[in-house]
């Protein structure tokens, strides 16, 4: 078993330079003979940050046991979370089910975030067409990004920390989520976090997680000018997951320091973050490239009784002993959950789904989609844009070395 492990990660290690010898040779083998030394060097350091970067995610699962205490469907930003936390308890035994890939090393470039929006690791989801948005999409169908991948969309998204606001929360208590209201919410909020952070509201930030919350840091004359003229018109510059969170900050409109998920100049993913620790604890079990077809539930006590899931061709039927956690995010989740027989009556009719329970699952999402706004030209670029820094090979040589640039 150790053998086939080394040998899948010394493919994948090629694999990984050679992408990134070709991605920057057409760009390279023009240029002057002064220039080779850093780009070697960039390569070999590219290497070394590969192999120990790759080391450190939990291996896939060739075998999976017919039975575990726990089943959690989705290795995203909440599924890592649950799994990580369920698997300090050595007694239980569970299994991770994640239908995406395992996460790359150049996946933690922050640059490289526009990248993965048109990959495999993306669901690439679509709104249906809408009357009254999405007018700039094609079809009037906005595009609807989740992360395929262990971290999920945690690996996808631009990295920006907003919890949101006490109301929010208080809101989901007052529907009858008890326990959610924003007072009884913020000491796991607290409690994840590792800031860094150089200004930070007393009481709202932790510093023993395994979250690394930081500063960004640079600021792109756009980013200060909008700044200045927000506090020019006395909106104050507040910390955006403090007590207030109506204000001015950079790209948050809030904070007057940026606050991202990153540590070291990388991108700190909840695959990073929480699953990382996990590589050694036996009890935790990893199935990638997994797809969670139905939870399996029992006709008498209407209880989540275990999963059934495909991986390469195959079909599992694996039980779970105590529950069955499905954290597939706001569209996967839902759809399982109707795939299941849970959802709204009428439409699992239409599906011929037999039903188990009639609920509204999958009704009233919300979230804040968005379409790039127009473009003006300027003398100057002022903006970050991945060609301009990948133009002096010096920039990704200092990244890689020392996760500046």
């Amino acid at each position: 078993m150790k053998f086939i492990k080394i040998i899948s990660l010394s493919i994948r290690v090629r694999i990984s330079l050679y992408l990134f010898i070709v991605s920057f040779e057409r760009k390279f083998i023009t240029t002057s003979s002064d220039r080779f030394p850093p780009l070697f060097e960039s390569g070999f350091n590219y290497l070394v940050e590969t192999i120990k970067w790759e080391s450190h995610e939990p291996f896939d699962r060739v075998k999976v046991l017919p039975e575990y205490d726990f089943i959690v469907v989705g290795a995203g930003s909440a599924g890592s979370v649950v799994a990580s936390r369920l698997s300090e308890i050595k007694n239980w035994q569970l299994l991770l089910i994640e239908a995406g890939q395992h996460a790359t090393h150049l996946m933690d470039v922050p640059l490289t975030a526009p990248l993965w929006q048109f990959s495999s690791i993306n669901w690439n989801y679509k709104t249906v067409t809408m009357n009254n948005s999405c007018l700039g999409f094609e079809g009037s169908r906005c595009k609807f990004p989740r992360g395929k991948v262990m971290g999920g969309s945690s690996i996808l998204n631009y990295m920006i920390y907003t919890r949101g606001n006490r109301k929010d929360y208080d809101d989901w208590a007052d529907m009858g989520n008890t326990g959610w209201d924003y007072s009884s919410v913020l000491k796991y909020f607290i409690k994840s976090e590792n800031a860094n952070l150089s200004q930070a509201e007393s009481g709202y930030h932790g510093k023993n997680g395994l979250l690394s919350v930081t500063e960004i840091p640079y600021r792109t004359p756009i980013a200060k000018a909008f700044v200045e003229a927000g506090s020019q018109i006395g909106l104050p510059v507040i910390d955006v997951n403090g007590e207030k969170q109506i204000g001015i900050n950079y790209l948050q409109v809030s904070k007057e320091v940026n606050v991202t998920t990153m540590k070291n100049g990388r991108r700190w993913s909840t695959n990073t973050a929480f699953l990382f620790p996990t590589k050694r604890r036996q009890n935790l079990h990893v199935k990638k490239l997994s797809t969670v077809t139905r939870i399996l539930i029992d006709e008498v006590t209407k209880k989540a009784i275990g999963v059934e899931f495909v991986s390469i061709s195959m079909k599992y039927r694996v039980l779970a002993r105590k529950e069955v956690i499905v954290s597939g995010g706001a569209i996967n989740s839902p759809q399982l959950l109707m795939l299941s027989g849970i959802g709204p009556k009428e439409h699992l009719a239409d599906h011929r789904i037999p039903l188990v329970k009639d609920l509204p699952v999958g009704e009233n999402l919300m979230d804040h989609v968005s379409l790039g706004s127009l473009m003006a030209t300027v003398n100057d670029t002022v903006s970050i844009r991945l060609q301009k820094v990948i133009d002096d090979p010096n920039n990704l040589n200092d990244y890689l070395q020392n996760h500046n640039g």
